[in-house]
């Protein structure tokens, strides 16, 4: 979408006087602005519109609007930015965006050119061409090639940059799709390669096929050259469950076809092609399994007994793969993080196993090799106090790419090879002016006297007389965890213009493990609203800002938490961005993929469960009669993840409340903020000069 234009000007009050009183459904009582769920309908798009115009006209007319949009342009069209390379064979593949491919290049280039330092690059598909050519605008969602020729692909393509993927067989050696090849319509869902002439297949098979999440419940087994209606099934699971996912194992040079079935969000079971038939690995559910080399991996998120032996959670085991299928439980233990540790994630190369750990939110990678019978593990050279995350791996060797980042020092990326030597491949140039800013980590005490850590970016010169314009981030969910990273855009539209940054490690994240996370589910979800309040609290208290200056920002989860935390306690914050957020949570398992969420948030069905989420559930919890801050909602009509009535309902309540706010949605970009560098950058643009406008400079 092109810059949002300014078509008319509306207060609240006459948007609010657009919303009849006779809105009201007889299947929704209770919720006058259900008819905005209506994602595509015609009376909700033209509030839609009106609401972007509105907002385009309060936003762009910020002083501060012209120079922020073209900074956020830049940033995200820079021809600087790191080409990130995904090794397949003799072959480095990337996606690359830029002002003249809006939709992006899928190319690829050679080891020699690409270590050289200037590659020269050959395009593979033409995203934007391809679109032009059939009158849709697709959105490139990855590929998956069949090793170890990388010949045949199977590229995901979405509408908009929705969730949903269409799915067509494509040719490496000829760059072009296969006539009469591979090919799924639209759907959520999952396929492998296992072998050049069959599939296993997770995807919409018709009625009945898809869970209550929106999720594949079947998956089949899909010969070349027969109706994906004749396939074989090999799985079926529940409607209830938030749905079963075609994948595979590589070891050594054997493909082993996989089920993924997730009868809940955090719990989980593998089921693994062996002597013909369909096995289910037996691992607690909430467990992670993988494999390198010839053994099993698995990664815990509970204490568990077995083999005689007591493992603790966040611990990574490891067994021979063959001596598991024979009823062997004898695992070593690879990894047992201390109580500041967390295993962050897990990949490997042809004869390594590697490991990203967090240590009191900071990054580390650890390469490990089953040697003499044991595992020996070995620290991978990288700077301290930033993140460490792995890009790219081969099952050929054992080379790969990997990152480290800070907030002050441009993301560098690096190749290690299987001599264990790594060397730097370049560095992104400085995004912003870095001159006189610090980073601290510092602590909040929450309402339970939990500590809560959180990093702070500020001048190293600030002004501790609560002056300070502020902007408070968090997440607080599923197991995520926030790292210390290096951002062009928040450095270009924020921190260069001397705002502070705080990244806030609340409980419900995966910072420190399992626990954190789990110390925030269901019934405990306000312990991370508390933790957010108290690191809100602690600045304030600090000088480093106040109440006038401290802006919140959040998505998806996080949007539920910003959203949350407005509502209870509205005299911390002056500036509320809430974007592509949860908000009804009494109607939240309806929409999309928000059944799928339930083993986070609790069943609003459930009385026991209700009883509790409507203690914090913004949309229900919202009074006519408090001080709100002014609020920001994002969102995009081709969010097929987290539904935009959350956010339009939630806007349309406060206008009529007689609240001023401001929103933007775009019209395509799925789970996102656009698909087009000018719409991320209209969206970026649009929340910073938000932010100076809430928070004053």
């Amino acid at each position: 979408m092109r810059r949002l234009l300014v078509l008319l000007a509306m207060t609240a009050t006459s948007v609010a006087a657009q919303i009849p009183p006779e809105a009201q459904p007889a299947d929704a009582p209770g919720d006058p602005y259900i008819w905005l769920e209506d994602v595509e309908g015609e009376r909700a798009m033209e509030w839609v519109e009106a609401q972007n115009a509105r907002s385009a006209e309060a936003l762009q007319a910020v002083p501060e609007y012209e120079a922020l949009y073209a900074d956020a342009l830049e940033v995200i069209t820079s021809d600087d930015r790191i080409a990130y390379p995904s090794i397949m064979g003799d072959w480095l593949y990337n996606f690359w965006t830029d002002e003249d491919n809006e939709r992006g290049l899928w190319r690829r280039t050679s080891w020699e050119s690409y270590l050289g330092g200037e590659p020269e690059w050959e395009t593979v598909l033409d995203i934007d061409a391809l679109g032009e050519a059939e009158g849709v605008n697709w959105a490139y969602k990855g590929s998956s090639c069949l090793a170890p020729d990388y010949e045949r692909c199977l590229v995901r393509l979405s509408r908009g940059g929705a969730d949903a993927v269409e799915t067509r067989e494509f040719d490496l050696t000829t760059k072009t799709f296969v006539a009469s090849g591979f090919s799924l319509p639209e759907s959520k869902g999952a396929v492998a390669w296992l072998s050049e002439d069959e599939l296993l297949v997770a995807t919409d098979f018709g009625e009945g096929s898809m869970t209550t999440s929106g999720y594949p419940r079947v998956v089949k087994r899909w010969q070349r050259g027969t109706p994906l209606a004749e396939a074989e099934t090999v799985f079926e699971g529940e409607a209830e469950d938030v749905g079963s996912w075609a994948s595979a194992l590589k070891r050594g040079d054997e493909i082993i076809g996989a089920v993924a079935h997730r009868p809940s969000f955090f719990e989980g079971s593998l089921h693994v092609m062996h002597e013909g038939e369909l096995v289910r690995l037996d691992l607690p559910l909430d467990a992670d399994p993988g494999i390198v080399g010839d053994h099993m991996t698995l990664y815990l998120r509970s204490d568990w007994d077995a083999g005689g032996e007591a493992y603790t959670a966040g611990s990574l085991l490891a067994i021979d793969y063959d001596a598991f299928l024979g009823g062997s439980r004898d695992f070593q233990a690879v990894f047992v993080p201390t109580e500041r540790q967390t295993v962050e994630g897990t990949s490997s190369t042809k004869n390594t196993f590697l490991v990203s750990l967090l240590d009191n939110v900071n990054g580390e990678l650890r390469q490990f090799r089953f040697e003499g019978g044991e595992w020996v593990g070995r620290t991978v050279d990288a700077p301290d106090f930033g993140s460490v995350s792995v890009v790219s791996t081969s099952d050929d060797d054992d080379r790969f790419f990997f990152t480290y980042s800070s907030f002050l020092q441009p993301t560098t990326l690096y190749l290690a090879s299987g001599d264990g030597t790594t060397r730097e491949v370049t560095q992104l140039p400085a995004e912003f002016d870095a001159s006189g800013l610090s980073v601290q980590q510092w602590e909040a005490t929450s309402a339970d006297g939990t500590r809560v850590p959180y990093f702070i970016v500020a001048p190293e010169a600030l002004a501790m007389d609560g002056s300070n314009p502020t902007q408070l981030y968090g997440y607080g969910g599923f197991e995520v965890s926030l790292t210390p990273s290096y951002g062009g855009l928040l450095g270009k539209t924020w921190l260069e213009r001397g705002g502070v940054y705080v990244l806030a490690n609340i409980r419900g994240g995966g910072e420190f493990g399992p626990a954190w996370h789990r110390s925030a589910q269901r019934e405990n979800r306000q312990r991370a609203f508390d933790d957010f309040i108290a690191v809100a609290e602690d600045l304030i208290a600090r000088g480093v800002t106040s109440p006038e200056h401290l802006g919140i920002r959040g998505g998806s989860n996080g949007g539920l938490l910003t959203g949350t935390v407005m509502t209870q306690r509205s005299d911390l914050f002056n500036g509320v961005v809430i974007s592509v957020p949860l908000l009804d949570m009494r109607r939240y398992h309806t929409l999309l993929a928000g059944a799928s969420w339930m083993a986070e948030y609790g069943d609003p069905d459930n009385p026991e469960d209700w009883a509790f989420i409507s203690q914090y559930s913004p949309y229900q919890n919202l009074r006519e009669d408090a001080d709100y801050p002014r609020p920001l909602f994002t969102t995009t009509t081709r969010d097929d993840r987290v539904h935009p009535g959350h956010a339009r309902k939630m806007a349309a309540k406060m206008l009529a409340m007689g609240y001023d706010v401001d929103y933007v949605e775009n019209t395509e970009g799925g789970h996102g903020s656009g698909v087009t560098p000018a719409q991320q950058a209209t969206m970026w643009a649009s929340i910073y000069s938000y932010l100076w406008r809430q928070l004053g400079g």
